[in-house]
């Protein structure tokens, strides 16, 4: 039954719910005949879609189920009928039978594989009979695109068209047309393929006719087309007649476009290395298009260069100098200006690397500087590439003797920079401005690597005259342009931050301290200079005798000064003198400037007019002159992060729930929690009876007064600036994101780190603007009913308590609960009734239960059915042990209402366990590597030489901010292996992200509780380095008392057999983590921790010894 014909409509609805794919591709399966409704549509003359459902073919024909042999023979046929059909340019059209060429060679390549190779035999045949109609004007166009898609046919079976490769030869002669290099190229490949898969083939044989054509029996073997090849690795062509091809491809490049040539010589390269050809005759052919202006052929010739080193000896220059001409021509593209520097950057580097062959010379790169000055109309990118070659120039000068060169490095920087000057007059986070202090890296820099430990080289640098330059240009920049100040200290911000030339940031920051310090003017405009002041505070190698004195003689004109005018200007200032002077107590000996500091104080909080830096000022000299040094860094360190205050000793639940009524009857409220009963279903390990409080040091009380770790993202600095509700501690120095971020040096490993801790980050909700992370602490309601009757005066029988309808009952229960500690605001809990216990005797007289034991899942029933589950919802705002109070308002049966307190259910550290959240764009197979990763760079963050401490990392909400301040520990439990994996089974199994070592893999994959995690053997996995996990082959586990200790003076042994470590990720609300490292051995373990919230540690050692000691 033929199928309905679909109307132009049809298909191009068809065409969309294929492209949209999903439910609206499906509908369309069931038309079993859509392929052949689509050819016959292609033949139609009048049809309007036809490129557009040859194109639809191309992509999804081989979804339907009728794509088979069959349909590849209609479509050929189909090919046929348009190809040959005269062009009306209506209907017929060049571009139509183009598409249809390259559609049908397309799904014959894509889908052959499901096929015998020899059906592609019709196709190759219908283009070969195209393609053999040499000099034939009329369908030039049809012939080259026909030669292209022999040539793709080519290139996905190699050897394809060995056998005719002569009929291609005298085709490529007989061509004189404008597509004489489609026949070039086609020829080309087939010449790459025989001689790359050493095809044993005669190209000037042309025994084997065009046509008829058959596919080789060397692809309808197994091995493809290196059945032919020697399989002893020699040679197995003709050398005689593949050099005559060569000859005769190396005469014909001129008929060849730019993108020609560039496919050409990438053919052509390979033979010739393959023919051992002198390169000199590529050389010849070839160095002379090095002289056009085409990028395409200038890249052509470097490709060449690259192939041939040798043979280019000595010439690297003339290279050199045309590509810096073609950087100079104004008329070109700008990308093709940019891309002869960056190709004249990596010509260096390659004669850089050569250096160790005493035949090659390195390029002259110090005569060639002058050609690589910016010029005026130069673009910004244009020029920053420039001033990165006049570097690499500087650094040849710089190996040059000062006899024989003069003056000539700083003349080269002076000249340089001119071009880029204009940063003086911009605004400082201009794009000018972020390139003029990339140049100033680049120049001092220079070819010194970031991770070579010498430190000579850094002490080259700071004796070099660059140095002494920048040191005097960026002085005079700070006293003529304060609004540089800045992006100044970021520039001295990036040398700090680099390990190796952090020498070179310091003594800078020393030069500005002895000359800058004495030149500044005293005037309002001095506050611009306090983030460096700031920075020189933090370096403890400088004397903090002139800073201060400068400090003192700003706090007189600020007095001095003073007017109802400026008092905002007052209060500013004076609170940015006050956070230097905080900076100072940090990072400085009290002793160290204790006279002058406390002169600076006791000035400010007699004289200064601001009540509030006043009151600052007198905070800061009372810790100078009573706390000692180490205690009030760490006092001053909470500043940055107000973490974990106690809370205040009046509980903010007396104003947030409403206190019960009291019962007329006290006594009888008072007694009532020893027979009703709200119990914990899983009991604690550790029952903590104390917790960790701190004391704030802020007088905003209305900042919260617990440990919180997250702040928002901070305003501008002229926001702060007239905030009137600062709070006690000084906040940092401002600097300018947008020229911090393009300084910012940092490896690969710290930016892979860092990406992973900010899209875990991204996924934890910022409590303060959202709703945070629950605790559900999981309870059971019950009340005995003999003690209950007596003292509410139920009227129930005592003998008659045994049966369930004489039994008392409450209504409309409600459980209020509260804390003190850090837990939000704690929900009630409703439970509309509850049924009073029988006496024990009387359900489960066939045993004894202790009153004090809570049996759970029993298989009892009834006894079940006398207690009510209760939930108990917590929103941390801090992971600490604590107990919740417990209020319960209920009905009795004879009308009475009930209001008392119940026993207080303590909270465990244990209860704050929880999985660490996972992004929702995580697909599930891949968790347990996620879980890996982020443990992996959660440990690397926590440990005491982290490069994250400084990072921040945004909240889910988008308006907070967290930082990870990490502090480590460490736990020896002398406790059997056994022990130990059974109780990590029973209590840490879905915390548990990774085993390694292969005798605990194979024991814990043998208990089959813990799964879905990632199983490593230490023996041949070596990402145990990033966790710091030691080797299992070098010896017993020890204590090492000391960092400086030697190792076999401090040595504890504890086992005699190390089997393994287990690595545990858990999250403690609202954004805190605790990390195990767990190095397990046969009769004791050493527990590794890390974690960035330091007062949890206080909990964890019990709860480790009641874990696997008990």
């Amino acid at each position: 039954m033929s199928q309905k014909p679909l109307s132009p409509q049809d298909w191009e609805s068809l065409i969309e719910d294929f492209q949209h794919g999903g439910s609206r591709r499906h509908k369309w399966s069931s038309n079993p005949s859509l392929l052949d409704l689509a050819l016959s549509s292609i033949l139609k003359k009048d049809f309007p879609l036809k490129i557009q459902l040859i194109i639809f073919l191309e992509e999804f024909s081989d979804n339907f189920p009728d794509f088979d042999e069959h349909f590849l023979e209609r479509l050929i046929d189909t090919l046929k009928i348009i190809v040959q059909s005269p062009n009306d340019n209506l209907h017929i059209t060049l571009s139509l039978k183009d598409q249809m060429l390259v559609s049908t060679t397309s799904i014959f390549i894509s889908t052959i594989h499901q096929f015998n190779i020899v059906i592609i035999e019709s196709l190759v045949e219908f283009l070969l009979i195209l393609i053999n109609r040499p000099n034939h004007g009329p369908d030039r166009q049809t012939r080259g695109v026909a030669c292209e898609c022999l040539r793709e046919l080519e290139r996905s079976h190699p050897c394809l068209l060995s056998d005719i490769a002569g009929h291609l030869w005298s085709l490529c002669q007989n061509e004189r047309t404008h597509v004489t290099q489609s026949y070039m190229l086609l020829f080309t490949w087939v010449i790459h393929n025989i001689v790359v898969h050493n095809v044993n083939v005669s190209i000037l044989n042309t025994s084997v006719p065009l046509v008829p054509f058959n596919v080789p029996q060397s692809l309808l073997s197994s091995d493809g087309c290196s059945s032919n090849s020697n399989s002893n690795g020699t040679s197995n062509y003709n050398y005689k007649e593949l050099r005559r091809a060569m000859a005769f491809l190396l005469e014909s490049p001129q008929v060849l476009t730019a993108c020609g040539m560039v496919e050409f010589m990438a053919m052509i390269i390979p033979i010739a290395v393959a023919l051992e050809l002198q390169a000199s005759m590529l050389k010849v052919q070839f160095f002379g298009m090095v002289y056009s202006y085409d990028p395409m052929l200038c890249h052509v010739v470097l490709k060449l260069y690259l192939s041939f080193f040798d043979a280019f000896d000595g010439q690297e220059g003339e290279i050199a100098r045309r590509l810096v001409l073609i950087s100079k021509e104004a008329q070109s593209f700008l990308v093709f200006r940019l891309l002869a520097l960056h190709w004249l950057l990596g010509l260096n580097q390659l004669v850089m690397s050569s250096k160790g062959d005493k035949k090659k010379k390195p390029m002259a790169f110090d005569l060639m500087g002058l050609s690589f000055y910016p010029d005026v109309f130069d673009p910004l990118a244009l020029k920053a590439l420039k001033l990165d070659l006049l570097a690499l120039c500087m650094e040849s000068l710089k190996s040059k003797s000062d006899s024989e060169m003069g003056d000539s490095v700083e003349k080269v920087f002076e000249d340089g920079i001119v071009s880029v000057s204009a940063y003086k007059w911009l605004p400082p986070r201009s794009t000018e401005t972020a390139v003029a202090f990339r140049a100033f890296h680049k120049f001092l820099i220079g070819g010194s690597s970031h991770f070579d430990t010498d430190p000579s080289t850094t002490t080259t640098i700071m004796e070099s005259t660059i140095f002494h330059s920048l040191q005097g240009m960026l002085l005079d920049m700070m006293l003529e342009c304060q609004k540089l100040v800045p992006v100044i200290v970021a520039f001295v911000d990036r040398l700090l931050g680099c390990q190796k030339h952090r020498w070179v940031g310091e003594r800078l920051l020393q030069t500005f301290d002895e000359n800058l310090l004495p030149k500044v003017v005293m005037d309002y405009k001095l506050a611009s200079c306090f983030p460096l002041f700031d920075r020189i505070a933090e370096n403890d190698t400088i004397p903090p005798s002139r800073l201060l004195e400068l400090l003192i003689k700003f706090m007189v004109f600020l007095v001095e000064k003073h007017s109802p005018d400026t008092g905002l200007k007052s209060w500013s200032k004076g609170s940015k003198v006050l956070g230097v002077c905080r900076t100072m107590l940090m990072h400085h000996h009290s002793s160290r400037l204790f006279l002058r500091l406390s002169r600076l104080l006791a000035f400010t909080c007699l004289y200064f007019p601001d009540l509030e830096v006043r009151d600052n000022a007198r905070i800061y000299l009372r810790m100078l002159i009573c706390v000692p040094g180490k205690k009030l860094r760490d006092m001053l360190n909470l500043g940055d992060q107000p973490l974990g205050i106690s809370p205040s000793p009046l509980s903010s639940s007396i104003f947030n729930i409403q206190s019960p009524r009291t019962s007329q009857n006290i006594k009888k409220s008072r007694n009532i929690s020893s027979y009703v009963h709200l119990d914990r279903v899983v009991p604690l390990l550790v029952k903590q009876s104390w917790s960790l409080s701190l004391s704030t040091l802020g007088v905003d009380s209305n900042k919260p007064g617990y440990l919180e770790g997250i702040r928002d993202s901070e305003s501008p600095v002229e926001e702060r600036e007239i905030d009137g509700s600062a709070e006690i501690h000084i906040p940092e120095t401002e600097t300018i994101n947008q020229s911090q971020e393009p300084l910012r040096v940092m490896d690969s490993k710290i930016s892979e780190i860092l990406g992973t801790l900010r899209r875990y980050f991204s996924s934890i909700p910022d409590y303060r603007h959202m709703p945070g992370i629950k605790v559900r602490i999981s309870c059971t309601l019950r009340f005995e009913s003999a003690p209950f009757n007596r003292e509410w005066g139920v009227d129930s029988p005592a003998s008659g308590l045994g049966r369930v309808d004489a039994l008392p009952a409450i209504y409309a229960t409600v459980l209020n609960f509260s804390s003190s500690a850090p837990y939000g605001s704690l929900p009630s809990y409703h439970i509309p009734f509850l049924l009073g216990e029988p006496p024990r005797n009387d359900y489960d007289s066939h045993q004894q239960v202790p009153s004090d034991i809570v049996l759970v899942e029993n298989g009892n029933g009834e006894e079940e059915s006398f207690r009510a589950p209760v939930m108990i919802e917590l929103e941390p705002r801090e992971p600490t042990p604590g107990l919740i109070d417990v209020s319960i308002v209920t009905n009795a049966e004879n009308g009475h209402i009930v209001h008392a307190r119940l026993h207080n259910i303590p909270i465990g550290i244990e209860d704050m366990f929880l999985m660490a959240t996972v992004p929702s764009d995580i697909p599930k197979e891949v968790i347990p590597g996620y879980y890996s990763d982020l443990f992996s760079a959660l440990w690397e963050a926590c440990g005491s030489s982290s490069n994250t401490g400084r990072e921040t990392f945004p909240l889910k909400g988008g308006k907070g901010v967290a930082a990870i301040s990490g502090t480590q520990s460490v736990k020896l439990l002398e406790v059997p292996a056994t022990s130990l994996i059974r109780a990590t089974e029973r209590y840490l199994a879905p915390f548990v992200v990774s085993v390694i070592g292969e005798p605990l893999v194979n024991v814990v994959k043998d208990g089959g509780i813990i799964r879905d995690i990632i199983w490593k053997d230490v023996a041949s996995d070596s990402s145990l380095d990033t966790t710091s996990v030691a080797s299992f082959d070098r010896g017993p586990l020890h204590l090492t008392y000391f960092d400086d200790e030697d190792e076999r003076d401090s040595v504890i042994s504890t086992s005699k057999r190390k089997m393994g470590c287990f690595l545990i990720l858990i999250f403690l609300p609202p954004r805190f983590h605790l990390l195990f490292q767990m190095e397990v051995c046969d009769v004791s373990t050493l527990v590794r921790i890390r974690t960035d919230h330091w007062p949890c540690l206080a909990y964890i050692d019990d709860y480790l010894e009641a874990l696997f000691l008990a």
